[in-house]
């Protein structure tokens, strides 16, 4: 598939694609982390998914031609790879085997969708943020001093965001973690010394916190 696209280079917190743009091209991610988001009513965002090398954004634009549904911004440095929308569909249309796996793609995204619907009317921002530190562990965690260790270039700010909540919960929130020694926080990373009781959390299940 390179040889569809043109290589770029984006540097952190530079913007890959813009909400309302009528644009259709899409980037394959090479390497590095996105962030998809829409801005709030209170001038804020609301980070809709994260999105690492491997998968592809803004491909609903490239396949049905409507404006751009949220943007997507790097974490860190990304590489990724330009391809024109009308080479893309072209691609999928001659490989029926990647077709299926862009299928695939949309479908998870979508039960995501639903599900991230019913986490903000239904979940507390604690379990909001359990899942997301369970989510984060599972997709991008390593073993570290007996802890699963998140090396991700992502603010606390931004991690607010990822849940649908402010950085004054989210900080209270994982204060409470701390507390229970489920994790630990430094710069740049976070360690989750064990996921069972996390996914209890998410699940609404307590483990000693209290919302």
């Amino acid at each position: 598939m390179s040889g569809l696209g043109t290589r770029h280079e984006y540097s952190p917190h530079d913007t890959l694609l813009a909400e309302g743009d009528r644009t259709t091209f899409v980037v394959v991610l090479l390497s590095g982390w996105c962030t998809v988001w829409t801005p709030t009513e209170r001038g804020g965002r609301l980070i809709l998914a994260l999105r690492r090398a491997g998968e592809v954004v803004g491909d609903m634009a490239a396949l049905d031609g409507r404006p751009r549904s949220a943007s997507v911004s790097s974490l860190g440095p990304v590489t990724g790879l330009v391809v024109p929308g009308e080479r893309f569909r072209r691609f999928l249309a001659s490989r029926p085997p990647a077709n299926a796996l862009m299928t695939i793609q949309l479908t998870e995204r979508l039960r995501s969708a639903d599900h991230e619907r019913r986490a903000l009317a239904s979940m507390t921002v604690l379990q909001r943020l359990a899942e997301r530190l369970v989510e984060l562990a599972d997709r991008t965690g390593r073993l570290e001093n007996e802890a699963v260790t998140i090396r991700l270039p992502l603010a606390q700010h931004e991690l607010a965001a990822s849940v649908g909540s402010t950085r004054e919960a989210v900080a209270k929130a994982l204060r409470l973690l701390r507390e229970q020694g489920l994790v630990r926080t430094g710069p740049g990373t976070l360690a989750v010394a064990d996921l069972d009781p996390l996914r209890l959390l998410a699940a609404g299940q307590p483990h000693g916190t209290q919302t």
